[in-house]
């Protein structure tokens, strides 16, 4: 409960912020051009809301609603959200955003994607400023990765060193090394302490590598036990520190990957039991471990959830990290580089998203909420911050009525015919994208629900 209750503020911190700042550049070029702004709102405050003023001689209500889905800044004269309809049969007023030169008009309503757009970037550089960068090159993890049946049938196998591709070398282990993969035509490696190259098609599905199975590719981890936890399976056996795991039920144990698989296989028994005689079944293991003194051939229980009850290095445990350190003009350049990097990778992988697999990896507010670390980490926070501010903005800016991108759609093409679109078409492409926005949210948040109770 403490875990969720951490990702929900961290969430709802975040989601504020970015709502109050794109609405913020939004009421700024409002203002800016003298067209008054009725109300300004983190959160829709449908019915009633939970908080809100209006400063004397000022035409704007300000407060918080209680649906925590956005926010809206609302301008007088435009077709909007609201669906003020009433509004746009009174006569044009000179405060009104429909009096207003197109141009201005084009800047208020790209006011809030260009400051979540800033935002992102700035957060960024802030980050590069205050920790730097830090991370363990993969070309250093000496132990190598380990790889899945798909992966090795187009060559790679276990232990092999990643180095890079034709078009760059392979910074740390991220989403960013398997979309490099994904369109390599040939990937650089170190097998066995000689340099080599695989060919590859250039276009493996990504999404797939992603969600498969045993992974794609990840870090080696040895099998060999760090630390035993006392009172455990573990040891009971008399397991220690330093002992390697060499087979698990007969099967050899290269890496603590190949373990963590196996017993994977025995997940799937415990979830098929239906006597407490199957269950057990499938928590019997016979295990060999040993030392270059020693080995061990022991047949134990797992406990309930199917641990031993040991520990094995992590990656920082095994490899130094590197860590690069920014003044503060050098961070604005790198975070403006990594920023702009962070959009082009969403933006490709965006194609997924209209296939069956990727409609089915839509996620809604508990999907984004668990992008959030379970413990109060400032870094990953601001990092998540800026994550979600530039998919905000680039999302914002699509042609879909009812965004901003929309809106701005039709102000283009004002300008270019010189003709605006007629109030009633505006209406009903509000209505139309309004409707489209509303079924994408059932069905991000219906994935969610899906995958929570095991359906997806």
């Amino acid at each position: 409960m403490e875990i969720f209750l951490i990702r929900v503020l961290q969430f709802i911190l975040a989601i504020s912020l970015l709502v109050l700042l794109h609405e913020g550049g939004h009421f700024f070029f409002a203002k800016l051009f003298g067209v008054k702004v009725e109300k300004f709102y983190i959160f829709f405050d449908y019915k009633f809301s939970l908080f809100k003023f209006k400063p004397k001689k000022s035409d704007t209500e300000y407060g918080i609603g209680w649906i925590p889905l956005g926010g809206y800044c609302k301008i007088a004269g435009m077709i909007d959200e609201s669906f003020d309809t009433e509004q746009m049969k009174k006569p044009a007023q000179p405060w009104e955003f429909r009096t207003k030169p197109a141009w201005q008009r084009l800047l208020i309503m790209i006011g809030g994607v260009l400051v979540n757009f800033l935002l992102a970037l700035f957060i960024y550089s802030m980050i590069l400023f205050y920790w730097g960068d830090t991370y363990i090159p993969v070309r250093d993890m000496s132990h190598g990765m380990k790889f899945n049946q798909e992966a090795k049938a187009y060559g790679f196998r276990d232990g092999d060193i990643l180095i890079g591709t034709e078009k760059r070398a392979f910074k740390d282990f991220s989403a960013d090394l398997y979309r490099d993969i994904s369109e390599a035509r040939r990937v650089d490696i170190v097998r066995d302490g000689k340099p080599m190259s695989i060919a590859l098609p250039g276009d493996i599905n990504l999404l797939g590598m992603l969600k498969s199975d045993p992974a794609f590719v990840r870090p080696l981890l040895p099998a060999q036990v760090d630390s035993v936890m006392p009172g455990t399976p573990a040891a009971h056996i008399g397991m220690k520190a330093g002992d390697r795991i060499m087979a698990l039920n007969g099967k050899p144990v290269d890496s603590y990957n190949e373990f963590i698989d196996l017993l994977g296989r025995r997940a799937d028994m415990m979830a098929t039991a239906t006597t407490s005689a199957d269950s057990m079944k499938a928590r019997t293991v016979t295990l060999v471990y040993g030392n270059d003194n020693r080995t061990d051939t022991v047949t134990t229980q797992l406990t309930a959830d199917l641990k031993l009850g040991f520990t094995v290095k992590s990656i920082a445990g095994l490899y130094k990290p590197v860590n690069i350190a920014y003044g503060l003009m050098e961070s604005i350049p790198a975070g403006v580089k990594y920023g702009m990097g962070v959009l082009a990778s969403y933006v490709d992988d965006l194609k997924y998203v209209f296939s069956a697999e990727g409609a089915k990896s839509l996620g809604g507010f508990g999907a984004i909420g668990s992008l959030f670390p379970p413990t109060w980490d400032w870094y990953m926070f601001w990092k998540m911050t800026a994550f979600l501010s530039i998919i905000l903005a680039f999302m914002n800016i699509l042609p879909i009525p009812a965004l901003d991108g929309g809106h701005v759609l039709f102000l283009l093409y004002e300008m270019i015919t010189r003709r605006k679109p007629s109030e009633e078409f505006m209406i009903r492409a509000e209505y139309v994208g309004f409707g489209i926005l509303i079924l994408l949210m059932v069905v991000a948040n219906l994935n969610d629900i899906l995958r929570a109770i095991g359906y997806l």
